[in-house]
Order: structure tokens, then sequence, then C-alpha cells
């Protein structure tokens, strides 16, 4: 299949620069993929993934600062630090993309029907996708202190991370961006590293996921 990412070329420091850091490699594009100068359309999978994503790394981002500060433990302090600058930093490469391509943020569409999950129950108390923590989660969350912090934390990031696996590989499968898919195969890598890391510091603490 064709790639349609040759017209990113021209707006690839832009992107660089909303992602807060991400490395141009992941928005660098293939030659291979210059032949097309068409941007995904509204009801793309590239669109979708970057709508929805982008959604779903913010909650990430919020969770991440709630336990840093309800824990002294350095391994969980770090860990929250590298998830919250790794999806942060992701996210502005998202909403950057959706910027070129002059998309709006938030799909028109039900979350997940560029995977075909558009006809999803309607979100839980705030939980709009898979992985997602609820509202009343992130309140327990912030009230919790300490080892029962991290616990709950590595508890509910770990559901997280599964969900955003889930959709990274929906990219893999179904976009056509060049960039976008070497973005999505680079979160499926980490996330699933980060879960088995998280699976041992339950283990550590007495608890599962």
């Amino acid at each position: 299949m064709r790639r349609r990412t040759g017209w990113l070329v021209g707006g690839v420091a832009a992107a660089v620069i909303v992602a807060g850091g991400i490395t141009a490699g992941v928005a660098t594009t293939d030659s291979s993929d210059s032949s097309s100068s068409t941007p995904p359309s509204t009801s793309s999978a590239d669109a979708g993934f970057a709508q929805d994503m982008a959604t779903h790394h913010q909650q990430a981002v919020e969770m991440s600062y709630i336990v840093r500060d309800r824990t002294k433990d350095k391994e969980i302090r770090r860990l929250a630090y590298d998830i919250a600058q790794t999806q942060a930093n992701q996210r502005g490469m998202l909403l950057g993309w959706l910027d070129l391509w002059e998309l709006p943020k938030v799909p028109e569409d039900a979350p997940m029907a560029w995977m075909g999950m558009g006809d999803m129950p309607p979100g839980r108390d705030g939980a709009l996708m898979p992985g997602m923590a609820t509202n009343t989660d992130l309140e327990k969350l912030g009230k919790l202190n300490g080892r029962a912090a991290e616990v709950r934390y590595l508890q509910l990031m770990t559901k997280h991370h599964q969900g955003g696996v889930h959709m990274a590989k929906g990219c893999v499968e179904r976009c056509e961006v060049g960039a976008e898919l070497r973005l999505a195969r680079g979160m499926v890598e980490s996330q699933e590293s980060e879960i088995k890391l998280m699976a041992d510091l339950l283990k550590a603490r007495g608890a599962k996921a």
C-alpha cells in the first residue's frame, strides 16, 4: 500500500516543535512516501487514531502527575515522570499532525469508530476508550498516599497501557501515514515494556494488576 506522507515534509518542523521534544526521526517521512500530496480525511484511521490517542494520552499524563504528588518512592516517581513526559510529547505530535491536516482535535464520530468500535456503549464515568480510568478512579487516586497510591496507580496505568497498545496496534493495521505508523509501532513496544515493569513493581508490593 502506498503511504500518503509526502505532503508532510514541509510541515515536519512544525510538528516537532508542537511535540515539545519528540525527535525528528519519528516525524521524518520515507522517500518512497513522497508521491502524494493528499492529507488524511476526517474519517480515516490516521485522523481517528491521532484524535483518540491524544485524549487517551492526556489521562495518562494526569494520572502520572497525581501519583508523583502522593508518594516519595523514587522508582514510582521516575516511572510516572517518564510516562508523563513521553505521552505529553507524543500527544503534541499527534495534535501537531491534526493541525497540519487541518482536521478537528476531536472526532466527529464516536470514539474508536476508526477501529470499527464506534458502537461501543457510551463511556462510563469519563472512561471513553479501552483502558481509560473513570472519573471516580482518578478522584480516589488523588486521595491515596504512599504504597496505596503506588499500587492503585500501577493497576490503573497497566490497564491504560493495555488499552493504548490495543489502539496503537489498530493504527499499525489501518493507518497509512508512514510517520504515524512508526510512532504507533514505537508506542506498542514501549508500553508493552512498561507493562512488564509495572507487573514487577506490583509484585514487589504484594499486589497484582
